[in-house]
């Protein structure tokens, strides 16, 4: 029988300058994953908070003084060797000269570079939370009356929704190519990004993101997108986010979390389900299936970008 994986607790955090630039801190030469770089932290000692431990090694590690901030979010990671549980939180003030005072190396990163960064898998969604949105809303069909679909598309977007999959089952051809029509320009002015569902080769014509069904997944021999149009996948198996992951998804989308009406026979993952796949990829990934805004706290604790929903999302603002 093999020995269980020890597990560790580590706590991170998200350190800006005045210039909004985030500290990044290079794994040593004879430590795990060394040369990568990641959000500066260290392991929390027995009986000692999360907010103490990380108040202590960022003194030790870079000599300065912290006041610890919200919570971003925690991330169960499987590594060979270990499971980890990454706890990170913003730094709301910090006084000091950051320097490496275990001889690590250092550097400030503007937010759009952060992934241009090589960093150990549970990382990466760190990296998500601060540069994707939190919510993903997944459009219903239109019905009979388009014009009041689309003020609730409006509604949506003005209450601050700024990442949308056009989603609309049994619409083809030119009804479909006319619906996207109207629905880009709305995204655009709302500073919204907008994903059709399936339809790469619109994607393309259009200039905007596409959402991959998970049969596409295996189909797909690289990326179907150029890397300025954000790609989704929509998975419901390990395997299936691997392959998110190895094609170049920016994002995943994992459930049924919980009973939904949307899919109704399927069986519910539950928050250990969801935590237990996500510790196997480096992915944001969005939990969906009978979740809404409430939700994205205790999404964030098994290490979720956020939430994605239809009825969770859209009927707030149709109603």
């Amino acid at each position: 029988m093999e020995a269980p994986l020890r597990s560790i607790h580590v706590v991170a955090g998200v350190i800006t300058d005045v210039r909004g630039r985030i500290l990044l801190t290079q794994r040593g030469k004879d430590s795990d994953l060394a040369g990568l770089w990641e959000f500066p932290g260290g392991k929390r000692e027995p009986g000692e908070s999360s907010q103490a431990a990380l108040a202590r090694e960022l003194e030790e590690e870079l000599g300065i003084e912290v006041e610890v901030g919200d919570r971003l979010v925690e991330v169960p990671q499987h590594y060979p060797s270990k499971r980890l549980r990454l706890e990170v939180f913003r730094i709301a003030r910090w006084k000091g000269s950051p320097r490496g005072r275990e001889g690590q190396a250092m550097t400030w990163v503007e937010p759009d570079r952060l992934l241009r960064y090589s960093m150990p898998s549970a990382d990466l969604p760190v990296v998500g939370v601060l540069r994707q949105p939190g919510l993903y809303l997944v459009t219903p069909a239109p019905g009979t009356d388009l014009q009041a679909w689309l003020g609730a598309l409006d509604a949506a977007l003005e209450s601050g929704v700024s990442r949308v999959q056009l989603r609309a089952p049994g619409m083809e051809g030119a009804r479909w190519r006319e619906l996207a029509g109207l629905v880009l320009p709305r995204c655009r002015d709302a500073g919204a990004e907008l994903l059709l569902n399936r339809d790469i080769a619109l994607a393309r014509e259009l200039g905007t993101g596409v959402h991959l069904g998970s049969e596409q997944l295996g189909a797909l021999a690289e990326r179907p997108l150029s890397p300025g149009l954000p790609v989704g996948a929509s998975c419901h198996t390990l395997d299936e986010l691997k392959a998110a992951e190895a094609l170049g998804c920016d994002f995943a989308v994992l459930g049924p979390v919980q009973a939904t009406a949307t899919h109704p026979g399927a069986a519910p993952l539950g928050w250990e389900g969801f935590a237990e796949l996500r510790q196997h990829v480096g992915l944001p990934i969005y939990a969906i299936g009978g979740l809404g805004p409430e939700d994205v706290d205790a999404a964030r604790l098994q290490g979720a970008q956020g939430i994605a929903a239809i009825r969770g999302l859209w009927s707030r603002v149709a109603a």
